[in-house]
């Protein structure tokens, strides 16, 4: 089936473009959610009469999705679930735990903008996407531990490890500057040994 979008979809097409799809799709998806129009004539001259209608009401959301997405930078969330001493979950964490989490917390989001790469079940940090608007796309962290306590350590343990790594490249950068100074110290002592 043919249809207009009217808005950005992912790995379909962008707003106004004219798309074939799988009737399926149209059908349960695009069309009942006003994502998109048949293309027969006269759905394409509604188009073109309301064609700024539709571009504005995109802007719109575009505008929204990125004042969420700023307020969600570096966002990392911390869910706790009974799991085994080898980190197995009892169960596994659904895009419903992390957007109930996200809401907790303050965040506007519904589960079905999550997008997970595959069933989350060990225990760990997770990157998660989430789809705030087809044009702006964030990933977050979901920290998952059997108990806060374990969160809490494992969060102390990252921040220290990340000033660790700052330590080591200073002292990379001091280590470097230190070679160069000894190669130009050997060098002028073979010009005085070649003299």
């Amino acid at each position: 089936m043919e249809v207009i979008l009217l808005e950005r979809i992912e790995k379909v097409g962008k707003l106004g473009d004219v798309v074939k799809v799988k009737d399926g799709f149209a059908r349960n998806y695009l069309l009942p959610q006003n994502k998109a129009l048949r293309a027969n004539k006269e759905n394409l001259s509604v188009y073109e009469k309301e064609k700024e209608k539709y571009e504005k009401l995109n802007k719109d959301k575009l505008v929204a999705a990125e004042k969420i997405a700023k307020n969600m930078d570096d966002v990392s969330i911390n869910i706790v679930k009974q799991a085994s001493d080898s980190g197995q979950l009892y169960g596994s964490v659904s895009t419903r735990d992390i957007a109930d989490e996200l809401n907790k917390e303050g965040y506007k989001i519904e589960k079905k903008q999550i997008v997970l790469k595959s069933v989350i079940k060990t225990v760990g940090e997770h990157e998660v996407r989430i789809v705030i608007h087809p044009e702006h796309i964030i990933n977050i962290m979901v920290n998952i531990g059997r108990t806060l306590e374990e969160l809490t350590i494992k969060s102390d343990q990252i921040e220290n490890l990340s000033e660790s790594n700052d330590d080591i490249e200073e002292s990379n950068n001091l280590n470097k500057e230190e070679p160069e100074e000894i190669k130009e110290e050997n060098q002028s002592d073979l010009n005085e040994d070649n003299k």
